[in-house]
């Protein structure tokens, strides 16, 4: 558990910049949301040590980390916070194992609850062992940095966009590797992101900052509805994320065939390799890719028309968030349709309609294979 009460005021190129959070923080893993400029960078700064509240405290479970009002302010190093950041910050000089080892060789043998092999293994960096930064790809830095956190054994993991500086097929590898450490090391982690569906992929427990405030902290599924909360997701780009379960594979028409309850998803796949995939896989859909239909429709070439029911309609601006659940299903899904649309087909919480999904405009996050 995390308890925060932190106040900070700096400048910056628009002036003063005053950053205000309090919250009690109990989920395992936590997103943090927000635009850029919202502080999330100074919140997990405070957090590790690297930078200083003006006022507040800090508990990170039983440990008094920061207290303004008592004069405690932790060290760094005796926090032991893990932190991956943007770039990955490797030591140019050093090869990939010396710079894996660089925290975890000042550490005493009792701290050690994660060995070198076991987070070698993990990430799968084994065969770069000996190359220098310079030799690695985006994504392998970024595993070189992230094993590098994890090898001071943290007793919590903080994550400052790692993905933000990779392309789309650089994030599809490294996402795995984050829910990874989440479900076998058991680590609380606090990742920061400006792209919801990254954040979906790993918790469904997300907080929303904007100006230095926390608008809104808890279930995804939920707070989305708060007015200022969709807002500002619509802003940035407002996502869903679909959980499903494989069924079926066509190698040569590079498409899934995936269970949402009991209807069918076709999700485009391009295959790594001529191997079976098996097993779960999440997806993003964009609100604006959904559309909605009283029927399913006929003759057209959108394969994906899934049975639903209405459970909330949000108007925002010119614009109207439809919020279904999916038949014989948990998974929700948002749609973004214009007003008129929404009153010629009368739809209000209870109608049951057809979401209307391209199979192109599903964009596979990741798989968690049998």
């Amino acid at each position: 558990m995390i308890d925060i009460d932190l106040q900070r005021t700096h400048k910056n190129s628009l002036g003063d910049f005053s950053l205000d959070i309090k919250c009690m923080i109990e989920a395992p893993v936590v997103g943090l949301f927000g635009p850029s400029g919202a502080g999330k960078s100074t919140f997990l700064a405070m957090i590790a040590g690297l930078v200083k509240p003006d006022a507040g405290h800090l508990y990170l479970d039983d440990d008094c980390l920061f207290d303004s009002k008592r004069g405690i302010d932790m060290p760094i190093h005796q926090r032991r916070i893990g932190m991956v950041f943007q770039d990955s910050r490797l030591f140019p000089h050093l090869n990939v194992e010396n710079n894996l080892k660089y925290g975890f060789k000042l550490l005493p043998e009792k701290s050690k609850r994660l060995g070198f092999k076991k987070i070698v293994t993990l990430l799968e960096i084994g065969h770069l062992l000996a190359q220098k930064p310079h030799q690695l790809s985006g994504g392998e830095k970024q595993r070189v940095a992230l094993g590098r956190a994890l090898l001071i054994s943290p007793r919590m993991l903080l994550l400052d966009e790692p993905l933000a500086s990779l392309d789309v097929r650089l994030k599809q590898q490294i996402l795995p590797f984050l829910k990874r450490v989440k479900d076998d090391l058991n680590i609380p982690m606090v990742y920061v992101s400006h792209a919801i569906d990254e954040v979906l992929t790993l918790t469904s427990q997300v907080a929303i900052m904007e100006q230095g405030a926390l608008l809104a902290y808890g279930k995804f599924s939920e707070i989305i509805h708060h007015e200022r909360v969709l807002a500002l997701a619509q802003t940035l780009g407002l996502e869903n994320v679909l959980y499903a379960k494989i069924l079926t594979q066509e190698l040569g028409e590079a498409y899934l065939t995936a269970l949402i309850g009991s209807q069918q998803l076709y999700i485009p796949f391009t295959p790594p390799s001529p191997h079976s995939i098996l097993g779960n896989i999440t997806v993003s859909i964009a609100a604006s890719n959904i559309a909605l239909s009283l029927n399913k429709v006929s003759g057209v070439t959108i394969q994906n028309q899934l049975a639903c029911t209405v459970t909330a309609v949000e108007p925002v601006g010119n614009r109207v968030l439809v919020t279904v659940i999916l038949e014989a299903s948990t998974n929700h899904l948002i749609a973004e349709v214009t007003a008129r649309s929404v009153q010629d087909l009368h739809i209000g919480i209870g109608s049951k309609l057809y979401c209307l999904i391209k199979t192109q405009s599903i964009y596979p996050l990741d798989r968690t294979l049998d």
